[in-house]
């Protein structure tokens, strides 16, 4: 019987989920290996019935430049009973399986780790290499290697905030975005800095000061009045996902009638209510306190960049990193992640070493603030209220125009 590796992609699509897949099919059969598909992702290595089915080609070759996931995904998370009770062994030993590859994020990859340390107790002699997807961008990878997806979900959320924008131009309206991104704000950054959007509120903006939604909704009036002062009465603000997901905001959400869901890794379900909707009518209601005349359209950037054709960085990217997998598997490696530098080297990282001691979790990757990157776009590309506006801000009927100071909300003085 052909020695056989075995492959699945766990949690949300991003561009690339084929791209990676079909890229190490096409690898593997080059070798000589059978190659299977395994849909549900980690629920069918927790079930009797898994569903598989051979990787040839021909499937290979149709799909490696697609969007969307041909292997069917799923978020499913084994418990420890699961893991006890229910591993499939027999798929791998009834199939000579002697490798998995998981594609996937920081919940993926944290499943990963325990699977890796699993194998290791029982004696199974299961390689497992995983492969670092999120249009997140939030997977620890080294010198800000981007995960793969990342840069066709941003280019995408660009194409689609820049006709907002123009809209926005148009109509002399404010457009309020809300772009993917559960801990980490690097895709919303992305789009407002290619987008030239006068304020892109994230996450780790407030590393000085603790979040609130008075706190947002202060930063986005900010920007409106500063292009009022500068006589522009259009704009768009974007608003990264995770904002919503610090836990004094989904208590404030909850108290105030907002049925709240959570995922099987403990994440807030957000998906299922509009983000840019909820800041919109804040904004609204601090637009009648102030008096402002500003009209403001909710607009969600989410589920419309995940499952595009990959472009090309990715697909060139996904296959380094699928031709990346085969050489850390032939040189015995194994409990690790990909790493594909801009040089096109290869080298593994493992996931025991990237975890977090205390959960064995494998810890998102958040923005750096004060990088170049960051602090360029809100010097220079950001508007918004500074002292030197007190007077013009003034003469726009807001009395306390310090309220609405970027750099005060902050802590950033």
């Amino acid at each position: 019987m052909k020695d056989a590796v075995i492959i699945l992609c766990g949690g949300g699509p991003a561009p690339g989920m084929n791209s990676v897949s079909m890229s190490v099919a096409k690898t593997f059969l080059s070798k000589g290996y059978r190659v299977i598909g395994l849909h549900g992702g980690y629920s069918g290595l927790f079930s009797k019935n898994a569903r598989t089915e051979d990787l040839t080609f021909f499937i290979a070759d149709r799909y490696f430049n697609r969007g969307g996931s041909y292997l069917e995904m799923s978020r499913f998370k084994p418990t420890d009973k699961d893991f006890e009770e229910n591993f499939n062994l027999d798929l791998f030993k009834d199939n000579n399986i002697k490798l998995l590859v998981t594609i996937g994020g920081d919940d993926t990859a944290s499943t990963a780790n325990r699977i890796s340390k699993f194998l290791a107790a029982k004696g199974y002699p299961i390689s497992n290499i995983h492969c670092p997807k999120t249009i997140d961008n939030d997977l620890p990878l080294p010198a800000n290697a981007p995960t793969f997806g990342y840069n066709s979900a941003k280019d995408e959320g660009a194409h689609l905030a820049r006709t907002v924008y123009e809209d926005a131009r148009t109509s002399g309206n404010w457009l309020i975005i809300s772009a993917m991104g559960r801990t980490c704000g690097s895709l919303a950054l992305g789009i407002g800095e290619a987008t030239h959007c006068p304020m892109t509120i994230i996450p780790e903006m407030f590393d000085k000061t603790q979040i609130n939604l008075d706190k947002v909704v202060k930063l986005a009036i900010s920007a409106i009045l500063k292009r009022k002062v500068m006589g522009v009465s259009y704009g768009t603000i974007i608003a990264a996902e995770g904002v919503f997901h610090d836990e004094g905001i989904i208590e404030g959400l909850v108290n105030s009638g907002l049925n709240i869901t959570y995922d099987d890794h403990g994440h807030p379900e957000l998906g299922k209510i509009s983000k840019a909707g909820l800041f919109n009518d804040l904004l609204e209601i601090e637009f009648k306190k102030l008096g402002l005349k500003v009209k403001s359209r909710p607009v969600e950037i989410g589920y419309d960049v995940r499952c595009q054709d990959p472009i090309a960085y990715d697909v060139t990217y996904c296959t380094e990193l699928a031709m990346g997998a085969y050489q850390l598997f032939a040189e015995g490696k194994t409990g690790c992640m990909v790493y594909v530098d801009s040089y096109g080297n290869v080298s593994p990282l493992y996931l025991a070493d990237l975890q977090d001691p205390n959960t064995g979790k494998i810890p998102p990757r958040v923005v750096d603030i004060n990088s170049g990157t960051a602090q360029n776009y809100y010097n220079y590309i950001a508007h918004y209220v500074t002292e030197a506006d007190y007077e013009a801000v003034k003469a726009l009927g807001i009395e306390n125009p310090e309220a609405f100071d970027f750099k005060k909300i902050l802590n950033w003085y």
